[in-house]
């Protein structure tokens, strides 16, 4: 029998989806939330036995890699039980998930033994005032601490994400790389998302394009050009000086990805976005409740998603919000 797959409008396959498990976070990080937020009613998110429906109806569609994300998703209640569940799933590859890392140090093990296969840990800053000007809420030792947990639970291709910004954080840019290069940790470096309304700085003032954190690399390392993938949308290079880690760049701006996009996202209000930068979307959550204990009604609805995905995203260099949600809504 041949292998069933998402194909999009443009002929791309889609085998990756990317799960919102909360709109709650522990943190209020200035490019990603509103320092005074709203979070939903538990009963207008999914709950975990429909994250769960829908991780089964993805895979069994083609999906080969899974990404739980947030908010934060490490402060939903029962993560650990889903990610046990979600990583048995015959025809999954990996399960992944994106944390600001705060609750690690006490769930890094558990995790791991879930057969969860890798992490993607925040980290915008070394210094502890910046740390915590930029968060609002965070408190850096204790990231740190959630950062060597993953290490020590036997976590392996454990990758920082730092979303650089102007004035703010991209004098730590070399720091942020010695310090992944000490733990043994790949790092990718993010362009800054214009999503959701912030008043807290000018998104056009603290622009730093991916051009800009190559050179400034390059003044200490000598980068190599890399043609490896790891499904998502970031470009990597390797280190000369420290071979075994990777350097990535998601450029959402300067160098888009959109030509070879794999992934669709589901929210959690449990709606299939099929474009980061779009509000293209299918109501999963409504088929779901709909009809309960028909499974093929969500496949259908999965499939004639696809139908919806754009091209590509626009987004613009200057203090127009071009998407409304914030990126806790979508996912990170």
């Amino acid at each position: 029998m041949s292998e069933r797959v998402l194909i999009d409008g443009f002929s791309r396959k889609v085998d990756y989806v990317r799960i919102s498990v909360t709109d709650r976070c522990d943190f209020r990080c200035v490019y990603c939330m509103a320092e005074d937020m709203t979070f939903l009613p538990r009963q207008q998110i999914l709950s975990l036995e429909e994250i769960e429906q829908v991780a089964e109806r993805f895979v069994a569609l083609g999906t080969k890699k899974i990404r739980l994300t947030g908010g934060e998703p490490l402060v939903r209640a029962g993560i650990v039980g889903l990610c046990k569940r979600i990583a048995a799933l015959p025809g999954l590859r990996e399960l992944c998930m994106t944390t600001n890392g705060s609750q690690l140090e006490k769930l890094a093990q558990p995790l791991f033994d879930a057969g969860l296969n890798r992490l993607n840990i925040s980290l915008d800053s070394l210094d502890p005032a910046s740390f915590k000007e930029l968060t609002r809420t965070g408190d850096l030792a204790k990231v740190i601490a959630g950062i060597d947990a993953a290490n020590a639970a036997g976590f392996v291709h454990t990758k920082l994400n730092c979303v650089v910004m102007q004035g703010r954080n991209d004098h730590e840019i070399n720091d942020l790389v010695a310090f992944a290069i000490e733990r043994k940790l790949d790092i990718t470096f993010i362009e800054e998302m214009p999503l959701g309304t912030i008043s807290e700085h000018s998104r056009a003032e603290s622009f730093f394009s991916s051009d800009q954190v190559r050179e400034r690399i390059a003044e200490r390392y000598t980068l190599i050009n890399s043609t490896e993938s790891t499904q998502g949308p970031s470009r990597y290079w390797r280190v000369a000086e420290a071979p075994d880690i990777r350097i990535g760049f998601i450029s959402p701006h300067s160098h888009n990805f959109c030509a070879t996009c794999n992934r669709v996202r589901v929210t959690v209000e449990g709606r299939l976005l099929l474009c980061l930068g779009n509000e293209h979307s299918m109501d999963l959550k409504a088929v779901l409740r709909a009809n309960p204990g028909h499974p093929e009604k969500l496949e259908k609805a999965i499939i004639e998603a696809m139908k919806l995905k754009p091209y590509q995203h626009n987004f613009e260099i200057n203090d127009d919000v071009q998407v409304v949600r914030f990126m806790n809504m979508t996912g990170g």
